[in-house]
């Protein structure tokens, strides 16, 4: 092996398993979120997990800037058929 080479994920992969921890850190923090028992514990919680979000929507947004997270616009008439059928189901 040459003293040039490196043992690194390539960029994509590495921002991916960036925007994977993020995904799994802030469904963990949900969950401290919800067992939280005190009022101190909750702001602490929401905050890490306010700051997950953002940091997952900034890491998901260079993604796709890159082509490598494409996302297909959902039909009009799937989300108003989707909405009504979540709809129906909460009031029922």
């Amino acid at each position: 092996m040459n003293g040039t080479q490196n043992n690194t994920f390539p960029e994509k992969e590495q921002i991916t398993d960036l925007l994977s921890a993020e995904k799994f850190l802030a469904g963990n923090y949900n969950s401290f979120l919800l067992e939280s028992a005190t009022p101190e514990m909750v702001r602490c919680f929401s905050s890490l997990l306010t700051d997950t979000h953002s940091m997952q929507q900034t890491i998901f947004n260079e993604m796709q800037s890159r082509g490598w997270y494409p996302v297909t616009k959902a039909e009009d008439t799937k989300v108003n058929q989707t909405k009504q059928k979540f709809t129906a189901a909460v009031t029922k």
